[in-house]
């Protein structure tokens, strides 16, 4: 069985299913759900596009990343990340020493299936044409540092409970390596 004393950080670009995903996984693994999204929203007392209009993408980013250092020095419970969250060293510093990260990949079509006509991502703001460019661009800049997650589970146009329980799976087997390992 898995491990409930750590955090399950989800990490992926926007529509690879990280509150999907963690919202079925914590039920699953009776542990609180967490969106990281929601969190920098309380704390600014703002919706993520007020945030970024209001204070700039900089300001946003320290912020998110002080909401994560917090959620990281938390609880065991399954926390869905913010998009960009995982590229600041600084949390993934936080969350080798913390948590167990998964990053949720996805291709380009797979996120932009997921993302079309979605308004209430702040960084796919604007109309849905340049769309893909935007999707690719973020795969170039970010893929990078979701690869140093612990676990990699490729995210597809399925059912969310398959998806769920590949990612069972892959805790499992990675928690088995570690017990090897260690």
């Amino acid at each position: 069985m898995i491990d409930t004393n750590k955090i399950i950080l989800l990490v992926g670009l926007m529509g690879s299913g990280k509150t999907s995903v963690g919202k079925r996984l914590a039920k699953k693994l009776n542990l609180p759900f967490v969106d990281g999204d929601q969190e920098i929203e309380k704390a600014a007392g703002l919706s993520l596009i007020d945030v970024l209009k209001c204070f700039g993408p900089e300001e946003y980013r320290a912020g998110e990343k002080r909401v994560m250092k917090r959620l990281l020095e938390g609880s065991a419970c399954v926390l869905a990340s913010g998009g960009g969250s995982f590229v600041a060293e600084e949390t993934r510093q936080h969350a080798k020493k913390n948590a167990i990260t998964i990053w949720l990949k996805a291709d380009v079509d797979v996120l932009y299936n997921r993302t079309a006509g979605r308004k209430h991502r702040p960084f796919l703001r604007g109309n849905d044409s340049g769309l893909k460019e935007k999707l690719e661009k973020y795969i170039a800049d970010e893929y990078p540092y979701y690869s140093e997650a612990d676990i990699v589970v490729e995210t597809k146009e399925e059912q969310v409970d398959i998806t769920v329980g590949r990612v069972i799976d892959a805790i499992n087997d990675f928690l088995k390596s570690q017990k090897r390992a260690g």
